[in-house]
């Protein structure tokens, strides 16, 4: 008598456990990629927020001698007209961040009543992108 074998057979636990590991493979590689692309992405965002956070400070070192400078034609009795012709409406400068951007500051000179008030306003504090970015529009083809 012939006995018949009704069990799974070794090749096809095999090709299973195989499409398995497959798998998580894939996985891993995936989640391996993914995590690359976000630290270069978090390391790009913490170069922009330096370079930004550095540009405020630069700044407001020159909004500090704005200041005493406003400060020093209001001491020296100049008329209301006399400061605005020494000192100007508005004033306005850029700070290099990189090299496609900078920080635009521009201040509104005000004639204060006492000197406590404030000798400025802010009138602008952005962000402006100073020339074009070159992007790359050519498609890296594997036959030529």
């Amino acid at each position: 008598m012939k006995s018949k074998s009704h069990g799974v057979n070794v090749g096809s636990s095999s090709i299973l456990l195989i499409f398995v590991l497959l798998t998580l493979l894939s996985f891993a590689a995936l989640s391996l990629l993914s995590s690359n692309a976000d630290y270069v992405l978090c390391q790009k965002t913490a170069e922009h927020s330096s370079a930004y956070y550095e540009a405020c400070n630069e700044a407001n070192r020159s909004i500090a001698s704005i200041d005493a400078t406003l400060l020093s034609l209001y001491q020296s009795g100049l008329t209301k007209d006399a400061y605005f012709d020494e000192a100007g409406e508005t004033i306005s400068y850029l700070i290099p961040m990189n090299d496609t951007q900078s920080l635009q500051v521009d201040l509104e000179v005000l004639y204060p009543e006492n000197p406590n008030d404030g000798f400025y306003k802010i009138s602008a504090w952005k962000v402006i992108t100073t020339q074009e970015p070159e992007f790359d529009t050519s498609l890296d083809l594997l036959f030529e």
